[in-house]
């Protein structure tokens, strides 16, 4: 069993590299990480930090059920500081970790989303690729998402060791 976790930006490509990847596999169920936020209805909105802890507390049971169940799993969500914890809270099943974290050149970014018309994101996406590429723990999992086609970015996060992960921290 694996688990593919497509991490980057607003605008890289993790929402089309990931159905990419999905779309290549024998049995896999991907996981749509944005769903869980948009979850919520009625007049009062939960804080942003309670809905992120929610989402990725659903994200972990969705793919522990999954795997149980014999599928891979594909999960598009920007990874900030959830990693290890996620990583720990499956530890016990017997499954494979990938992760990636995609980026773009700050043009190609602003690009794609004033194409979809998702200006008004283009500063908080910048501010998100510079905190993501800073970080010294996503530094082996890098992967420039300007130069190939999702279809050739998807085979190399499946091909390549380094995305791998065998143990963290």
């Amino acid at each position: 069993m694996a688990i593919y976790i497509i991490s980057g930006p607003l605008g890289v490509g993790k929402s089309t590299v990931s159905k990419s990847l999905a779309d290549s596999m024998n049995l896999c169920a991907l996981i749509e990480g944005d769903l869980f936020l948009h979850v919520y209805r009625g007049t009062n909105e939960s804080p942003w930090e309670e809905r992120l802890r929610l989402a990725w507390l659903n994200i972990t049971a969705v793919t522990r059920n999954f795997l149980q169940h014999g599928l891979d799993v594909v999960i598009d969500f920007v990874v900030e500081d959830e990693l290890q914890w996620f990583y720990d809270q499956l530890s016990d099943l017997d499954a494979t970790l990938h992760y990636v974290v995609l980026h773009a050149e700050p043009e190609t970014i602003a690009a794609r989303l004033s194409q979809r018309g998702d200006e008004q994101y283009i500063q908080r996406s910048l501010f998100l690729l510079n905190k993501l590429m800073a970080s010294p723990t996503n530094e082996p999992f890098l992967l420039d998402a300007d130069s190939k086609r999702p279809e050739e970015l998807a085979e190399e996060i499946v091909k390549d060791p380094r995305f791998r992960i065998h143990k963290l921290f």
